[in-house]
């Protein structure tokens, strides 16, 4: 059967287009070859409507609010796995069986320290440093501990295999250690009888003079918060990662780039922002005068947490954390007036006609920042969670892509509106 082909009429002529299906009969028109025979460009800010690689790894139906990890849907890996568990689906296609689920744990484990003058690095930072700053740089500068000396043996499998699984198992201890220096406190070692969501809550939380103790609740708590945030498709980050590494950069410094993409607040800074607007509100009597000037679109005021760029149906992450809060929130006893503003505004926008119509749903986003908060994570530790979350995601993206034969560097066009060529004056 001949393949099917789109056809474009232009300017008099007739361009034919080769028609392409997912794995869900989802269609797209075959572009790539448009500008090197014709000349001509399409134009999609944003990239809405551009697919730019094939990937197995995420998919997400916004209309169905569905979001798939190779196949499996979010809500059955958050309820039945873990965190190697997904990691190891993630970056090898596959839930793990006994035998390789030991092998990952004992790798993660044994790679979840960080060289000595590596940590020489956080001295350097101001006291005041986000940490968020602090992450971007010294995630970009572990090439310079863990890279090979021939910067392209990267490619090399298992060289990229293990740069993988060291940023990984890094990533929670490079977070804690930005919280701690950001505190002026000393940094606290990862423990090889902690899971990877025990030792970061033991790490950020921990203090040499204390004991302290894992509480089941709050490490699974923990566990389904990174699993949640490990992949979503090809977001803005991810995205990042993949054009970063087009350039066949180290993956020590494509994570780093994807770790500056997110920290941005239309992105990974989205659930700081949800805090933000809770303390705005400042208490629950005061959730009805706000869900007001929102219906009035007034200058200043911005609901945040609440509908989202791909899911125009409940976000299936969120569904799932509205549960887990709810069961933490209730275990923790927690007091506190933003987590009581929350509750109030979620319970209007799941009954109110103008958020139900607009499906204005609460997002991951709007939980994670609630849950965040119950946990005693600091806002300003909000996106740096979500980066070790993401890191799976984004090296298994970018393993996905360096194994296809022959990729190419990312080179968007633009459309160019300037002024065109002209001669300089004098001449």
């Amino acid at each position: 059967m001949a393949p099917e082909m789109a056809t474009l009429h232009i300017r008099g002529k007739e361009l034919k287009l080769p028609v392409l299906e997912d794995s869900f009969k989802n269609i797209f028109v075959d572009t790539s070859k448009l500008h090197p025979t014709t000349k001509i460009c399409t134009y999609d800010p944003g990239y809405t409507s551009t697919a730019c690689c094939e990937s197995t790894i995420t998919y997400i139906d916004g209309g169905k609010g569905v979001l798939l990890y190779r196949g499996y849907p979010i809500e059955q890996l958050a309820e039945k796995a873990d965190f190697v568990d997904t990691a190891h689906l993630l970056l090898y296609g596959e839930l793990p069986h006994e035998k390789q689920r030991k092998t990952l744990e004992e790798e993660l484990k044994f790679h979840s320290t960080v060289h000595e003058k590596l940590i020489d690095f956080y001295r350097g930072f101001k006291s005041d440093a986000h940490p968020m700053a602090i992450m971007v740089g010294v995630v970009g500068a572990m090439s310079a501990f863990y890279e090979p000396t021939d910067g392209t043996k990267w490619r090399d499998p298992e060289n990229a295999r293990k740069s993988c699984v060291r940023l990984i198992a890094k990533m929670p201890t490079v977070a804690a250690m930005a919280y701690k220096s950001s505190i002026g406190q000393p940094v606290v070692y990862p423990r090889n009888d902690f899971s990877m969501s025990e030792n970061f809550l033991y790490m950020m939380f921990s203090k040499k003079n204390e004991v302290w103790k894992s509480d089941p609740l709050l490490t699974r708590a923990m566990d389904i918060i990174m699993i949640l945030h490990m992949d979503h498709e090809q977001n803005a980050s991810t995205s990042t990662v993949r054009v970063a590494g087009s350039s066949q950069a180290n993956p020590y410094a494509c994570v780093s780039a994807g770790i500056a993409c997110l920290w941005g607040p239309a992105h990974g800074g989205a659930n700081e922002a949800v805090i933000d607007m809770l303390a705005q509100i400042g208490k629950k009597e005061n959730v009805a005068e706000f869900v007001r000037k929102v219906k009035n679109k007034e200058d200043g005021v911005r609901l945040m947490g609440f509908g989202h760029r791909v899911y125009k149906n409940y976000d299936p992450r969120a569904k799932y954390f509205r549960e887990l809060v709810q069961d933490v929130l209730k275990v923790m006893d927690v007091k506190d007036p933003s987590l009581e503003v929350a509750m109030e505004l979620e319970r209007i926008a799941l009954t109110d006609d103008y958020f139900v119509q607009r499906k204005l749903y609460p997002n991951v986003d709007f939980y994670t920042g609630i849950m965040l908060r119950a946990l005693g994570i600091p806002t300003n530790m909000f996106t740096c969670l979500f980066a070790l979350s993401r890191t799976t995601g984004w090296i298994s993206q970018w393993a996905e892509m360096v194994e296809e034969k022959g990729f190419r560097i990312s080179r968007p066009r633009q459309i160019f509106i300037g002024a065109p060529e002209r001669t300089y004056p004098g001449l």
